[in-house]
């Protein structure tokens, strides 16, 4: 195996290790939930989009309408998710968190945001804009 090649190896490691360790505590609180990143994902995005159409946060997720449709479901029936009919086009479905869908949503990504805040605390204001970088490079496109 050539240097590099071992050097693209860790850079990989690095990637699967990082996020395992990002998403542990939100992970094992959705699991106490019944719940999935997934659930964690949807209630993101809306809460960053509030009012946003199925629609939008399908193309925001980048995931088929089937692979959505269940979790939406759910966070809507646990009362995490309000879906109102859009006022000027009654087909289209309005996405919005509740107060409890705030509140979770908060507690889960919060626990990320204080680990980024630390390690970007840590590593100074120029790694971590390198670090952004390199994430919005590999995002490309795939970006909202």
């Amino acid at each position: 195996m050539s240097s590099r090649e071992q050097q693209l190896n860790e850079a990989l490691e690095a990637m699967h290790f990082g996020f395992r360790a990002m998403v542990d505590k939100p992970d094992q609180r959705l699991a106490e939930l019944s719940f999935s990143r997934i659930h964690h994902r949807i209630m993101y995005f809306i809460g960053r989009n509030q009012n946003c159409s199925v629609s939008e946060l399908l193309k925001i997720l980048g995931v088929t309408k089937q692979y959505l449709n269940r979790p939406l479901k759910t966070l809507i029936s646990k009362g995490y998710i309000d879906q109102q009919a859009d006022e000027k086009d009654r087909r289209i479905k309005r996405l919005a968190l509740t107060g409890l869908g705030d509140k979770l949503e908060v507690e889960l990504t919060g626990t990320q945001r204080r680990r980024f805040a630390e390690i970007f605390d840590q590593v100074g204001t120029e790694a971590e804009l390198h670090w952004r970088e390199v994430m919005d490079k590999l995002a490309g496109k795939i970006r909202f």
